[in-house]
């Protein structure tokens, strides 16, 4: 099996680049990231990919992890604000994603809503089960969007139109991706900060300090995805 982790920053990637050191990885750059590469567990390769912020950079990266390295199985861990349900250093794992700046509201459209059959993407529903077991506070919609959400007005808009539970620059455009290609995926993070008028304070105390909490998370998926298979 071979499972790709898409990973937006370095705040974000060192962290899992030190738990994979343990696996005598090769690291390795493609479409100018950061990569590394090893098995785990004898039963899955994993290859991991530092994408850079947003949701064309993430996008890249997952349809870069799906049609190079072909894999199976797409996750992907980070930093989100709280919007709902949540609070600073839960752990989240999304259920459903969509793009809440998607806005064809000029011409009819709900905010966020495509002229396309699907636009709510679903987590895999095998990977939500182990998730279940691997120290996950809060399963809830996730929400994606080009912006540092640090506006409480524009946090309640958010909330009542989509009824999110935190906010986010990537996981929507993987899982946009993933549907297309029929990848299974799932999306981890870590609450940072309250996508308020603190949002930025409180979002580089946390990603400063390069949090291992996710990377143990993923360990635990990882393990537990192993005995399953």
């Amino acid at each position: 099996m071979k499972i790709g982790f898409v990973i937006a920053d370095n705040y974000e990637y060192d962290p899992f680049r030190k738990f994979a050191s343990e696996f005598n990885p090769e690291e390795f750059m493609a479409l100018t990231n950061n990569c590394i590469r090893f098995d785990f567990d004898d039963k899955i390769e994993v290859v991991a990919m530092e994408c850079g912020i947003g949701k064309v950079n993430a996008a890249i990266a997952a349809l870069w992890l799906i049609n190079e390295e072909k894999v199976d199985t797409i996750l992907n861990v980070g930093l989100s604000g709280a919007v709902q349900n949540v609070h600073r250093n839960f752990i989240v794992a999304g259920t459903e994603y969509m793009e809440c700046d998607f806005d064809l509201t000029a011409i009819g459209y709900d905010l966020g809503v495509k002229p396309q059959d699907v636009y709510v993407y679903k987590a895999d529903e095998k990977l939500v089960s182990i998730a279940e077991n691997c120290g996950v506070d809060y399963f809830g919609k996730l929400g994606t969007g080009d912006i540092f959400l640090a506006d409480s007005a524009l946090k309640v808009k958010f909330r009542d139109t989509f009824g999110i539970c935190s906010f986010d620059m990537e996981t929507g455009a993987i899982a946009a991706v993933c549907h297309k290609a029929q990848i299974p995926f799932l999306a981890i993070r870590k609450i940072s900060d309250d996508c308020d008028e603190n949002a930025v304070e409180n979002y580089r105390e946390l990603n400063d300090k390069k949090e291992v909490h996710l990377s143990e998370v993923a360990r635990e998926i990882l393990e537990k995805i192993s005995e399953s298979i």
